[in-house]
């Protein structure tokens, strides 16, 4: 696998098992592919687990004010 590769999975948020298992797959493209969209898919599941984190912290803050607690 070429190092620029490596770095992307890596700067990607991919760990050492996943750059294994697309190492060697990389004679398959749409095996490579699936992969990553499949890594993509749970990076945005984090996104939006964390949105909504911040949405019930911002309706909290919104609720407090409304009540005059701050």
């Amino acid at each position: 696998m070429k190092e620029s590769i490596r770095q992307n999975l890596i700067d990607a948020g991919c760990d050492d098992v996943f750059i294994e298992q697309f190492d060697t797959c990389s004679g398959d493209i749409k095996l490579c592919e699936k992969m990553l969209a499949a890594h993509r898919r749970e990076l945005l599941d984090e996104i939006h687990n964390k949105e909504r984190c911040i949405s019930c912290l911002d309706y909290l803050v919104f609720m407090m004010k409304k009540e005059d607690f701050l």
